[in-house]
């Protein structure tokens, strides 16, 4: 592991940056700002109503843009959770901090964000979903659900064992963050709390008190919900489609019951997830499922009817999961709030990826296509910082580990890949030398969804996938003139310019990340 010297790099603001101006009146440096980082895991931007309100209301998440911004253009590494989580925590892109896919492992004795800010004097702990298959390092304090967690009565992996919680996830996460921030830490230095939801992961499990909503809601059909991934081999060749029985189960995901029914993951819902609730939780499950399950099977639908009533339901639970996200994120910001700490604390939040709702008939992730692609990405700011509102330049997940380092005026070390966007937050008017493209990779095949690997570049406007392995495929698109990606450019009349173009910036883009993969193949 490389060392670095690290240098307190405060930057004077506000009084201090006046007090300096007089003679024999020299400024300390202002305290650094204290870090609260939130994600979530599979939520969309489609999802949260300060970038589209057409399916749900997210109030307190919205607030958390309203007190500063809204980034218009951020994206992942690479879309699967345990890499993007490894991505935030080094500020590299996968092939360098080694976290491919979610099989291979994380090594926690590499240079991390967390160890960084330790040694320059934070307190650090991080509370929720950790799914990188090792123990946390340099954390003063952590709880982590083991693997993906479950929603109702879950157990927490900490350093004194394994502890069992009554309840739902996303009350206890954030119950643990306030009482770490109330009970447990050192009022005397900075801190970063990385508070990590498992909503809204698969299988969509609501908190009881949230079953009722969205059940009189009819959820637009996405216009491409019946693609039928006309040149695009790879979309073909998926398995993520809501449509079928086999990609979205219908016991687990949808949590249609029925002793005459067997599916693929039946099984692991009914002595799994179902399992956990305690009697009072079964019965308010039983008393809103029952119904649901009856008229359903009554129906016996089949076809386009089956598929569109598979798409309500998943969107209906889906949505009330991302209730209780929000509800929760209010808790946590009135806490803030009310303890006057808004003015000394920076407040991230963002998903590890998107996901699909409906869009190609699909659910999950894993493509370079904007919906997974992209991820919602919100900073709630002190007054002292200028910007205000959106900011529409591309950024990426391996930004966010040298923003927390820049913030904390800590010295960014040199290998580290991603760029601090602290010069988004501090000017109103953006940095000339901004990236103009951003590069992924995808790796985890043959795996679940049955994703083949990708990686590949985009710029504002286009962007061209290499699917490879075990397939040898191109796809450019318009994004200006397509942005729901149904028509692939690659190789058609009047595209070779723009297409040699994009292949020269993503072997250049390669080259400085220094990915191992090298491609020279004529156009």
């Amino acid at each position: 592991m490389n060392t670095f010297s690290l240098k307190l790099i405060y930057p004077l603001t506000g009084a201090a940056l006046l007090a300096s101006c007089g003679k024999n009146k020299p400024a300390e440096p202002a305290r650094p700002l204290n870090i609260v980082y939130i994600m979530t895991d599979d939520h969309t931007r489609q999802m949260m109503s300060c970038y589209d309100d057409r399916h749900v209301e997210t109030p307190n998440l919205d607030r958390i843009a309203e007190k500063g911004v809204r980034f218009t253009n951020a994206y992942v590494a690479n879309s699967i959770s345990a890499p993007s989580r490894a991505c935030l925590l080094t500020g590299k892109h996968s092939h360098k901090n080694g976290k491919i896919d979610n099989r291979s492992p994380f090594d926690g004795s590499q240079q991390t964000v967390q160890q960084l800010l330790k040694e320059a004097g934070y307190q650090t702990a991080m509370i929720g979903k950790w799914h990188l298959d090792s123990q946390p390092t340099n954390f003063d304090h952590w709880e982590i659900l083991p693997g993906q967690g479950s929603y109702y009565n879950p157990d927490f992996i900490t350093p004194e064992g394994r502890k069992q919680y009554e309840g739902y996830v996303t009350n206890i996460i954030t119950d643990m963050g306030i009482n770490w921030l109330e009970e447990e830490r050192s009022r005397e230095q900075p801190f970063v709390l990385f508070l990590h939801h498992k909503v809204a992961h698969r299988n969509w499990m609501a908190d009881t008190t949230h079953l009722p909503l969205y059940e009189d809601k009819t959820f637009e059909l996405p216009a491409n919900f019946y693609d039928n991934y006309e040149g695009r081999i790879a979309a073909q060749q998926q398995e993520m489609r809501i449509a079928s029985d086999h990609d979205m189960d219908l016991v687990n995901d949808l949590k249609m019951i029925h002793p005459d029914v067997e599916t693929r993951l039946s099984d692991a819902y009914i002595h799994g997830e179902y399992a956990r609730l305690d009697p009072e939780q079964k019965a308010a499950w039983d008393a809103h499922y029952h119904p649901i399950i009856d008229a359903f099977y009554a129906a016996d639908l089949t076809g386009d009817e089956l598929a569109e009533w598979k798409y309500q339901r998943y969107m209906r639970d889906y949505a009330k999961t991302i209730q209780s996200l929000d509800e929760n994120i209010g808790r946590l910001l009135d806490y803030l709030e009310a303890n006057d700490m808004l003015e000394n604390t920076v407040i991230f939040y963002t998903s590890d990826q998107g996901f699909y709702m409906g869009e190609h008939g699909w659910f999950d992730k894993r493509f370079m296509y904007e919906e997974s692609f992209s991820t919602p990405l919100v900073m709630q700011l002190p007054s002292s910082f200028k910007k205000r509102g959106d900011v529409d330049l591309l950024v990426q997940n391996i930004d966010f580990a040298p923003t927390m380092l820049a913030l904390a005026g800590v010295e960014i070390p040199e290998d580290i890949q991603g760029e601090s966007l602290l010069p988004l937050l501090r000017d109103k008017k953006a940095p000339k030398n901004w990236r103009k493209s951003l590069y992924y990779h995808y790796y985890e095949y043959p795996a679940e969804h049955a994703v083949k690997r990708h990686y590949g570049v985009k710029t504002e406007r286009y962007k061209l996938i290499h699917f490879y392995n075990d397939i040898d495929t191109w796809e450019l698109y318009d994004l200006h003139n397509d942005p729901t990606e149904m028509n692939n450019l690659y190789g058609k009349e009047g595209y070779r310019e723009i297409t040699g173009e994009l292949r020269q910036e993503l072997q250049r883009l390669q080259q400085y990340y220094d990915d191992p993969i090298r491609e020279e193949i004529p156009i």
